[in-house]
């Protein structure tokens, strides 16, 4: 355990007692040579024999060369320390820097477990949530990895239990001996574990977690990695408290755009299905575009709440296109507000716009639009003449005679051509009219 003295010497220590070395045998041989040099310019070499002259040149030559290799030898070896170390630090800062962009849990706890395998050479690992009164492996590496992500074993139960509940680290050089030691997942998977380092997870909330390292490739854990790691579970804690966070968010934010979405189907009749039908004909746009995922899923969720303005006009009383058209400023101004719909904001507030600038609210021309509402736009417009539900449905425009779902889709797509240019990004148009399929209208 960490409280064995003798390789307790942080590395900063261990360079400085090398140092410490080569400063003596480089003092040691000068305070020779110096005092084979005063003995000289004292001593008559007429009464020194040849022989005895050879001799005293032979051990300072000798001392010289001795004291050379050892000063050499020395500083090679303070210098590889500090190059290892440095290699080590490096990696770890390159790492904590990565965990920052990492927005996913899942990966976030693999990217960890891969960086703490490599900045202290184990053979194995693992890492363990709190959850309620449990610790739950969430990711396991080498030896270990065999079935066991989603196991759980009482907070207190073990060294990694014993961890959690102290907050502190464990540096084992043979864990079977230690009493703390629960041998079941050695025999769940047929691994020995014998050096072991484990490290908690801390926030200022308390333990969330456990980051363990088994069995150290070439001898056993050390002070050094020891150190490494307390600093790089404190990094990655953080990172672990931000993502979880970001995920409850998303989580919270994907039941309120049901909510919102259910909401809008139940207020608005003609517009029951609308949003969905309107997204799965903007990312479709989207894939031609070759537009990056996180582009997608911001239009995808500006698609589900385009219309949310209208929760705020009740339809039987509206008297003027005025009074209609002032869905788009209103739902602006119910997102913005709300941290995780502010970037959709801008979006719903210009679905509205034409391209040759005669739209609303800001008449914004050409592609001073922002490309998901001109998207939205022909999405909705599409949308709006070959759903039966809506004002709109071309069917109803249509003789009997022509009064069917493929007439309606043909007529729909001639109207996006006809108004391409004036209502419509053209280009867009173009991207929308040969890509839609009717069988996409038959699903939604």
């Amino acid at each position: 355990m960490t409280d064995k003295t003798e390789d307790k010497k942080s590395v900063v220590e261990a360079v400085r007692h090398q140092i410490k070395i080569l400063n003596g045998i480089v003092l040691l041989v000068v305070y020779a040579l110096l005092f084979l040099i005063v003995r000289f310019l004292y001593t008559f070499l007429d009464h020194i024999s040849t022989p005895s002259l050879v001799t005293i040149l032979s051990i300072v030559a000798g001392l010289v060369i001795m004291g050379m290799y050892v000063a050499n030898t020395a500083s090679k070896k303070a210098v590889d320390t500090i190059e290892k170390y440095t290699y080590r630090l490096n990696t770890l800062l390159t790492t904590t820097k990565d965990m920052r962009e990492i927005v996913y849990g899942d990966l976030l706890l693999e990217s960890i477990m891969e960086s703490a395998v490599k900045i202290t050479g184990a053979d194995a690992g693992s890492i363990m949530l709190v959850e309620k009164d449990r610790l739950v492996l969430k990711v396991a590496k080498g030896g270990r990895n065999a079935n066991l992500q989603g196991i759980s074993i009482p907070k207190s139960a073990g060294i990694a239990g014993w961890a959690a509940e102290n907050g502190s680290n464990v540096r084992i050089e043979d864990a079977r001996n230690d009493s703390r030691f629960d041998p079941e997942i050695d025999t769940m998977t047929g691994y020995e574990t014998k050096s072991l380092l484990c490290v908690p997870l801390k926030v200022k909330a308390g333990t969330i977690g456990i980051l363990e390292l088994i069995n150290e490739q070439n001898s056993v854990f050390t002070q050094e990695d020891e150190e490494l790691l307390s600093y790089f579970a404190d990094q990655a804690a953080i990172s672990i408290a931000r993502t979880q966070f970001l995920e409850d968010q998303r989580n919270y934010e994907i039941h309120l755009t049901d909510i919102l979405v259910d909401t809008m189907d139940t207020h608005i009749h003609e517009k029951v299905g609308h949003s969905k039908r309107v997204a799965k004909y903007s990312l479709m746009m989207a894939d031609e575009l070759n537009m990056p995922e996180d582009k997608k899923r911001t239009l995808y969720r500006a698609c589900l709440l385009h219309d949310i303005g209208f929760l705020k006009i009740k339809l039987k009383d509206v008297t003027s296109k005025e009074q209609y058209k002032a869905h788009s400023q209103l739902g602006y101004n119910m997102l913005k507000l709300i941290n995780f719909y502010a970037d959709i904001a801008p979006i719903v507030l210009h679905h509205h716009e034409r391209y040759d600038g005669n739209g609303y609210p800001n008449e914004l021309i050409g592609n001073a639009i922002p490309v998901e509402s001109r998207i939205i736009a022909i999405a909705e417009a599409f949308d709006a003449m070959t759903s039966r539900d809506s004002y709109k449905y071309v069917g109803k425009m249509l003789d009997k005679a022509e009064h069917s779902p493929t007439a309606g889709f043909h007529y729909a797509i001639e109207e996006l051509k006809k108004n391409a240019g004036t209502q419509f990004d053209p280009n867009l148009v173009d991207i929308f009219v040969n890509n839609i399929d009717e069988s996409l209208l038959e699903e939604a």
